[in-house]
């Protein structure tokens, strides 16, 4: 294997919805010696405390899963922002793995960086193939320069750095603010307060005919961990790969399993005044497919572990990120 259990790995985001299950998995695979730090101990958009620490810490392989991220109003409102803190992120984090001898490094991109109008099934050539989804360009161009700095890394120098690619993530850890989070976290809070509060109705945002596709943290991890052990592409191979399930739902479709998942028996329209984006999205997963991995977790399944999560959370008083 790639790595082994003695390597020192530093998890860079480990409080986020993939890092933290990330975290989760390399632990229930007997990796003890994980490097973490919380934002307050370490910026990691401050160059050079975060050469400070790779210069002190030197660990063999770095996880990548520290991002600003956030859904269509988010990026729409704030893209000076999501641009500058990614970029300032990712080359921080990246250049010092190399410059200071790590062994391996894994970056999290996103299937938003892909063409608007790209082809589906998604496949990877389809990267820099045309003009990108401009709900979310800023954070997408931010991605796509951190992939390809791993990919000219590789090329010039040799550097152990391959990318991932999610599709549209879901899980423990996820992020429910009422105007800043993605779509499947958003119609959860949605749905389960019009339940708590009665309500008759549900008005979501768009027409919901755009089709998307959903994995669970858990699986992500899954293929994380998977592909850290087992995945070196070669000179010639393109060192980012897709991660999906090979699957997809329009958004009406998930409307009604998430409001099946809370209990909500309400009405559901739709104010078509609010922006789509992109008519689908679905990743072609055949090259991590033929590698040996797919996806464990159906989302139905997925659906009803998150509401029980998320529902437990919020009754018990525990911190639901907000």
């Amino acid at each position: 294997m790639l790595i082994s259990p003695n390597d020192r790995i530093f998890i860079a985001g480990h409080r986020g919805m993939a890092g933290s299950a990330i975290t989760r998995r390399l632990k229930e695979e007997g990796h003890q010696q994980l490097l973490t730090v919380s934002r307050t101990e370490l910026d990691l958009m401050d160059g050079p405390a975060v050469a400070a620490w790779f210069a002190d810490q030197r660990p063999d392989v770095v996880v990548l899963a520290a991002a600003r991220v956030g859904g269509i109003l988010a990026n729409a409102t704030y893209p000076a922002d999501f641009l500058l803190d990614n970029l300032k992120i990712q080359q921080n984090v990246i250049e010092n793995a190399w410059r200071q001898g790590s062994r391996r490094l894994l970056f999290l991109g996103s299937s938003c960086i892909y063409p608007k109008l790209a082809d589906q099934p998604i496949r990877e050539e389809a990267l820099l193939g045309g003009p990108l989804e401009p709900t979310n360009e800023w954070y997408a161009i931010a991605k796509i320069t951190g992939i390809q700095l791993c990919r000219a890394l590789h090329q010039q120098h040799g550097f152990d750095a391959i990318s991932l690619m999610p599709t549209n993530l879901y899980g423990p850890g996820d992020n429910y603010h009422p105007t800043n989070s993605h779509v499947l976290p958003g119609l959860i809070r949605r749905f389960q307060e019009a339940r708590e509060a009665g309500a008759e109705e549900v008005v979501c945002w768009g027409s919901g005919r755009p089709r998307r596709e959903f994995l669970h943290a858990d699986d992500l991890a899954a293929a994380a961990l998977f592909c850290l052990q087992n995945w070196q592409p070669g000179p010639e191979e393109r060192p980012y790969i897709n991660v999906g399930t090979g699957t997809d739902v329009s958004i009406q479709e998930l409307a009604t399993m998430v409001a099946d998942a809370v209990g909500f028996r309400g009405r559901i329209s739709w104010d078509t005044s609010k922006p789509d984006g992109t008519p689908r999205k679905l990743l072609d997963v055949s090259r991590l497919a033929a590698l040996g991995w797919r996806s464990a977790i159906p989302l139905q399944e997925g659906l009803r572990r998150t509401v029980a999560e998320f529902v437990c959370e919020r009754s018990s008083g525990a911190e639901v990120r907000l």
